[in-house]
């Protein structure tokens, strides 16, 4: 959109405190912009016009419905409030927000890339949703959000894990507001529950919208949906023929677990009565703390379809590496596609890996690429995703894994953090993880037969259970050290050619892999996306200069740590070094 179109321009300053740096977009009623608050840090600015509001956004104070929903919430699944105002601009008054700035993608945007979600990634998003709603009907007036949808739900990336966050509240009401004091314009009718298109909300209109984002991200559509172009210019009769689809049986095709179809079909019900009674039952029910019966009325399984396994770029994806590549070729990989030969030399599939080694390093990167070299499909999981505080509920999700992994072999089990899943039985850890140590042992054995093969990753290797490190089960442990000179510049060269658009010439990839002595993978991807992101905000290119001066704003990985990751890589290849700082070589050890 042209600078003249915009209320605010870049550079202006809002309070004396924001300065704004980039437009965003444009809505019936508010514009979004990227600002620096006086820290320097990147906040988000909402900017409201009064002449462009509908009566029915603003409280019985004559303020902005969705700021004064804005001030009264605080929640890690929630957008962050920090502060509002008013201006008046060329006689005009405006009222607006600021946020925090939240670094990732909507769900919609993910889900351009993947079409579907993993069941576990699946799960772990709506619990997020479901808690941040959970905390919005906690009110004594309870808040109804009203609008969840792909769109508005966004995955902040900044930390080690996805944290799904609820955003745009602009449909946001209390529960005891009037049915008249709401404007349904604009909300997306696939997922509006049936009372919605009376303009009626409640607790159970929230829960119906979290079912059908359930089923979107696991199906790839959403629930009963219909072809709109024929609406167009009548949304009524789009809403009549979505509510006779609806009469029909829910069809699944890629969910073939009956559990998780019954959860989404209960939170699909038309009436609300057979619907869950609140987002703590359906996050019960979820975490397995509640069955939940087959509705069969409402529900109908059709016949599961092949997975059709997405061939991405695999190993060329990744810089480097080639020792760990070559002996996945040789080890895993050539076993499945000579099966004949394999078996000629009596050559078995392994059952498993570790890799470790520094934070950053493209542990978790590594595996999803070589899922996509083999054609296997893949579950990522995380310690937080399968360990309860219920009694043999861990178990249970373990199991579970193993059983969705054969179903769908050959499958690869990566498990992040795999340190905290199953320690060390000898240490002080509670029953309930020595239990989970002992789940995985009796899930482990023979799955290389079964088409399963488990990566571990863990930055404390010396921390799981030895019995999980010997032959048979992760029998192969590979180093994973901050990466070279030689493959800083190949890291550089690939972050870099994919943004030849907007890449200034004369860029020195030998001199930004010397800059990056003892960065990590991780690093180097984020100096490129910040000096990407500053760039945009600048409408500039990506110039050596500017990727210098990203470089200094971050820190390597510290030599005191490095020098420990090398004594680790010694111990468990057996060995006893000398404490010197020396790059480490890329290693593999066989029990």
């Amino acid at each position: 959109m042209k600078e003249s179109n915009q209320i605010l321009k870049k550079g202006q300053f809002i309070n004396d405190k924001y300065k704004i740096t980039f437009f965003l977009k444009k809505g019936s009623y508010a514009e979004t912009y990227r600002v620096k608050d006086p820290k320097g840090k990147t906040k988000l600015l909402k900017l409201f016009a009064y002449s462009k509001l509908d009566r029915t956004q603003f409280d019985e104070n004559s303020d902005v419905l969705e700021i004064q929903v804005l001030k009264k919430i605080k929640h890690p699944n929630l957008v962050n409030f920090i502060e509002s105002g008013e201006l008046l601009i060329q006689n005009q008054k405006y009222a607006y927000a600021i946020l925090d700035f939240i670094s990732g993608e909507t769900l919609a945007d993910r889900m351009k890339r993947e079409d579907t979600l993993n069941p576990y990634e699946a799960k772990d998003i709506i619990s997020g949703v479901l808690n941040g709603l959970n905390y919005l009907h906690s009110f004594d007036n309870p808040i109804i959000h009203n609008d969840i949808t792909n769109l508005n739900v966004m995955l902040d990336l900044s930390g080690k894990v996805a944290i799904p966050k609820i955003i745009d509240l602009g449909y946001a009401r209390y529960l005891s507001q009037s049915y008249k004091n709401f404007l349904k314009d604009g909300l997306n009718p696939f997922y509006q529950a049936n009372e919605g298109f009376n303009k009626v909300f409640s607790v159970k209109s929230d829960i119906f919208s979290v079912g059908a984002l359930y089923y979107h991200l696991l199906e790839g559509l959403p629930p009963w949906f219909v072809e709109i172009s024929k609406y167009i210019a009548d949304s009524i009769k789009l809403e009549d023929a979505i509510i006779e689809e609806r009469k029909k049986p829910l069809k699944f095709s890629s969910v073939t677990d009956l559990p998780t179809q019954n959860i989404i079909g209960k939170a699909l019900q038309p009436n609300t009565e057979n619907r869950f009674n609140s987002v703590k039952d359906f996050l019960k029910a979820i975490n397995g703390e509640m069955e939940v019966q087959q509705l069969s009325s409402t529900q109908e399984l059709s016949k599961p379809k092949l997975k059709e396994l997405k061939k991405g770029k695999g190993f060329s994806a990744i810089a480097g590496l080639d020792d760990l590549k070559n002996e996945m070729r040789r080890s895993v990989i050539d076993v499945l596609q000579n099966p004949e030969k394999a078996k000629k030399y009596g050559a078995k599939l392994p059952n498993g890996m570790v890799l470790y080694g520094p934070p950053g390093c493209g542990k978790t990167f590594f595996a999803k690429h070589f899922a996509e070299e083999v054609g296997f499909n893949f579950i990522l999981s995380t310690p937080s995703r399968l360990k309860s505080r219920y009694v043999n509920a861990t178990q249970e999700n373990i199991a579970q894994m193993f059983e969705d992994a054969e179903k769908d072999a050959p499958t690869i089990i990566f498990i992040d953090e795999i340190n905290e899943l199953l320690p060390n039985r000898d240490s002080d850890s509670h029953e309930m993880s020595k239990s989970a140590v002992n789940e995985m042992l009796a899930q482990m054995d023979r799955t290389g037969e079964k088409g399963i093969f488990i990566i571990g990753a863990t930055n404390y290797p010396a921390m799981i259970d030895p019995a999980m490190l010997r032959s048979g089960r992760l029998e192969k442990k590979f180093y994973l050290p901050p990466p070279d000179l030689k493959l800083r510049k190949a890291l550089f060269e690939m972050s870099l050619n994919v943004r030849k658009m907007v890449l200034d010439f004369g860029i020195d990839y030998d001199r930004l892999s010397t800059l990056t002595e003892n960065y990590v993978s991780s690093d180097i991807e984020s100096i490129v996306n910040e000096a990407t992101s500053i760039a945009m905000a600048d409408d500039s290119r990506i110039t050596m200069d500017l990727l210098e001066k990203v470089i200094q704003s971050f820190k390597p990985f510290p030599k005191e740590e490095l020098r420990k990751y090398q004594n680790i890589k010694a111990k468990m290849e057996g060995k006893n070094i000398e404490q010197k700082n020396v790059k480490p070589r890329i290693g593999f050890k066989n029990n």
